[in-house]
């Protein structure tokens, strides 16, 4: 049975758990090659093999794409090893909530590496491969999504350095879909609310009490944002869903 994408290659950063994890299986489930890529190999190859059982076709990547060199030489051993590249899934990123005032800046800067420089470098380094895909069977179009979250539309109490990441990839996103949408290379802002995976777990553990207080209620798996990034990407080639937001339905911001 032919799949939405068959012939074509997907890379996943952040690809070791969460909403990385579940959308390189949505991915492969579709027909593409995958390339997954994070810091621990062991989940990664756990991973891989769960897709390779499966029938699907997979690429280990253990990488910081905090590193430029790192992210560059991601995208280029995914062209290499698997042929070329279709879909960019830029889904790396860290949330460690609290307080500006005494923040300890350490955190800040791992936000600011990670959610902005690392999707930066990884779609930089990627676009070239993109818009050669776009023009190409057998889509004959490109998809970069980038994950954000609620936090890059409303700013929260205790939130200021992750939103100011989040508001920067929004940012980031609508300038380059601009730039490169007549060329049939999609770019996507796909914005998670709260969701189940371990995120939050990263947070000071005062910090993660008051997390657990402001979100009790049932909050999204990471399966329901994959599903949403595998709609946005297996679209037809005229259309172009730029922007989902997907919360829980009790969430209220």
């Amino acid at each position: 049975m032919a799949h939405a994408l068959d012939g074509t290659v997907a890379l996943v950063t952040g690809a070791s758990s969460g909403i990385g994890e579940a959308t390189a299986r949505a991915l492969a489930a579709e027909g593409a090659a995958v390339a997954v890529a994070a810091r621990r190999r062991d989940r990664l190859e756990a991973l891989a093999g769960e897709i390779e059982g499966a029938g699907g076709r997979a690429l280990v990547l253990e990488a910081d794409v905090t590193a430029r060199e790192a992210a560059v030489e991601t995208v280029e051993r995914t062209v290499a090893e698997l042929g070329r590249l279709d879909v960019v899934i830029n889904n790396a990123g860290v949330m460690l909530l609290g307080p500006i005032e005494d923040a300890p800046v350490e955190e800040w800067e791992r936000m600011v590496a990670l959610n902005l420089n690392g999707l930066l470098y990884v779609a930089h380094a990627a676009l070239p491969h993109l818009l050669r895909a776009a023009g190409t069977e057998p889509r004959r179009v490109a998809d970069l999504v980038n994950v954000s979250s609620v936090a890059g539309r409303f700013a929260r109490l205790g939130s200021g350095v992750y939103n100011a990441t989040k508001f920067g990839v929004g940012a980031f996103s609508e300038s380059l879909r601009q730039e490169v949408t007549e060329r049939f290379v999609r770019v996507a802002l796909v914005e998670p609310g709260a969701v189940a995976t371990e995120l939050s777990s990263h947070v000071r553990e005062e910090v993660r009490e008051q997390l657990q207080r402001a979100f009790d209620f049932e909050r999204l798996e990471a399966e329901d944002i994959a599903d949403a990034i595998a709609y946005v990407v297996t679209r037809r080639r005229t259309v172009a869903v730029n922007e989902v937001l997907v919360r829980p339905t009790q969430q209220v911001r």
